[in-house]
């Protein structure tokens, strides 16, 4: 049902040159098209690896761009890998220390001034190559399919790639948005969310590997959930037609399961960090979808992470407003915000019952979300009686 809510934001993504385009004819004899990819060289064939490799860090990456221009894409890709596979560490699995090496990122640097400007065909065959190259799906499959953390060295190999190499470097957001559609789409929704989560979520400040209890452990930071907001953003924003917005808030939706059913006050924040026409989009379409008390419980923790971020809390009750016109009748409305008010009652009276079983942190974090939420209520009332006694007295 989201798709049939208009949030009135669209992004048209800039124009790409076709590589045909950029071809020159004045070059079109001078290179055999029987030629070798190695006949690129030329003399510097004969030199050592090792030499050769001090020559390029003074020559531009563009400048085997245009050497290469007339070959075929494919056999372009196969020079790359001839070439770049000598050097373990732009292997998948090549360095010992993949976190602190900067092999990788190089790679996704090298494939950035390669592909510039091709089109979506030509760049959809680069990532075909690299799959067969490094059997990227058969990793991600491994992954995706069994336990969350199980082969916690593979999910941290197959995020620091995606990122490095072909997410981190690009400078328009349509071409990032193209690449990590290529990396989710040939998967089921429920193992999108699953590679997102490995790609863009929290990670172990020890190890730097994937965190998949922090969402469940306790409220989690705005630091833990941004990279997973800007990716949503991403898909949402760039108006590709590969993701409409029923696609993205059931990506969203299930994202807020893993590895198992989030904190509440985590999905709202990340709501919160994904925008305003993402946050409205997925609470209209629970509104829609007769969701109208677990939409309640979320704006009550909508208003307690405006609480405790020093958010202005007129943005969660002009949220509210805003979501209360897609309800058809006005005794829907009436009950949802009567919904709204038994929430933040209900959810007092569970942290309460909770600190008072004796279930508190060493560091009284419990006590203190509460003490958070009674602020939130009370500002939150006020942001209401604001609009309600304006309107009147206007």
């Amino acid at each position: 049902m989201a798709s049939k809510i208009n949030t009135g934001f669209t992004v048209i993504p800039s124009q790409k040159y076709r590589r045909s385009n950029r071809r020159s004819s004045d070059f079109s004899n001078t290179l055999d098209s029987e030629a070798q990819p190695l006949s690129t060289l030329g003399s510097f064939k004969a030199l050592p690896l090792e030499v050769f490799q001090i020559i390029l860090k003074y020559l531009s990456g563009l400048l085997f761009k245009r050497c290469t221009l007339l070959l075929p894409t494919k056999e372009r890709l196969k020079y790359i890998h001839k070439i770049l596979t000598e050097i373990p560490c732009f292997k998948f699995n090549g360095c010992a220390a993949p976190i602190q090496c900067l092999g990788l990122s190089c790679y996704g640097m090298f494939l950035q001034t390669l592909t510039a400007g091709w089109d979506d065909l030509e760049c959809h065959r680069v990532y075909n190559f690299l799959c067969e190259l490094t059997n990227l799906s058969r990793k991600m499959q491994a992954v995706v399919c069994n336990k969350p953390g199980s082969s916690r060295k593979l999910e941290l190999r197959i995020r620091l790639f995606c990122r490095n190499v072909l997410l981190d470097h690009w400078s328009q957001r349509s071409d990032s948005a193209f690449w990590l559609t290529r990396i989710l789409k040939p998967w089921p929704m429920v193992n999108q969310a699953r590679l997102l989560y490995i790609i863009f979520g929290p990670i172990s400040p020890q190890d730097g590997q994937v965190f998949w209890q922090k969402m469940i452990e306790g409220p989690t930071d705005e630091s833990s959930l941004k990279g997973l907001a800007e990716a949503i953003k991403l898909l949402y924003d760039t108006g590709t037609k590969e993701w409409t917005a029923d696609d993205v808030i059931s990506l969203v939706d299930e994202l807020s399961v893993v590895p198992r059913e989030w904190l509440l006050e985590n999905n709202a924040r990340l709501l919160i960090l994904s925008g305003n026409s993402i946050c409205f989009t997925f609470m209209a379409s629970k509104a829609v979808n007769g969701r109208a008390t677990e939409l309640a419980r979320l704006v009550v923790f909508l208003a307690l992470v405006c609480e405790k971020e020093l958010y202005c809390m007129d943005w969660a009750v002009k949220m509210m407003q805003k979501v209360c016109k897609v309800f058809n009748t006005p005794i829907e409305r009436n009950n949802f915000l009567q919904s709204v008010a038994n929430a933040f009652a209900c959810v007092i009276m569970e942290m309460l019952q909770s600190i008072m079983s004796g279930d508190r942190d060493e560091d009284d974090r419990s006590f203190l979300n509460l003490f958070h939420l009674v602020h939130a209520q009370a500002n939150f009332h006020k942001e209401v009686l604001y609009l309600t006694m304006g309107s009147v007295s206007s």
